[in-house]
């Protein structure tokens, strides 16, 4: 009884990173559709569906986030706070991702220190945004409690990215937090195009 319970304990991290990866795969495709592209232009994207590619090149991740944070679209790996701006936008850009189970794209963003890069790319361009350092009285990345949702609000200046995950490491007793300024947007080759 014991071994089997330590097998379904030691396989279940890999199911989760293998069903996220079949997840991944499936949106890829359709994000590459143009319908993604038109979708996009027109703010119709569906809790679920993809809609940025998230890139940190520090800690060797590239996600595929998809709208939403409920349970099962956050089984995909990552994704978008409804109610936020999408990328490149004014105002807060909200992203949750797991840290230990599918996929674990945010296992190490606690590494993050100022001046880290982190590009989201859509359907239409790259947006690159760089860590910041600490700032109203709190370093950065940060430690808040679940229930602390003011991480995502919209009273910050400017073109922020905010990241947010589980803390620490296998529980959800906290949420870790890493606030990103925007630094640059371009264009995608063919965006717009039609």
């Amino acid at each position: 009884m014991l071994l089997l319970a330590g097998v379904v304990m030691f396989s279940y991290p890999v199911g989760t990173d293998l069903y996220s990866r079949l997840q991944q795969d499936r949106l890829q495709q359709a994000f590459d559709e143009p319908e993604t592209q038109a979708a996009y232009t027109e703010r119709r994207i569906r809790v679920g569906d993809g809609l940025t590619t998230l890139r940190i090149p520090k800690l060797d991740v590239e996600v595929l986030v998809v709208e939403g944070t409920t349970p099962a679209a956050l089984r995909a790996g990552a994704g978008h706070y409804v109610g936020t701006p999408l990328p490149g936008e004014p105002g807060n850009v909200g992203i949750a991702g797991h840290r230990t189970t599918y996929g674990r794209p945010f296992n190490r963003i606690d590494e993050l220190r100022a001046g880290d890069v982190v590009e989201l790319e859509t359907p239409l361009a790259v947006h690159t945004y760089r860590v910041t350092t600490g700032f109203d009285g709190h370093p950065n990345p940060w430690v808040v409690q679940p229930t602390d949702v003011s991480v995502v609000a919209q009273n910050v200046r400017g073109r922020v990215l905010t990241l947010t995950t589980c803390h620490p490491k296998g529980s959800a007793r906290q949420r870790l937090i890493v606030r990103l300024e925007l630094v640059e947007s371009t264009p995608r080759a063919g965006a717009g195009d039609g």
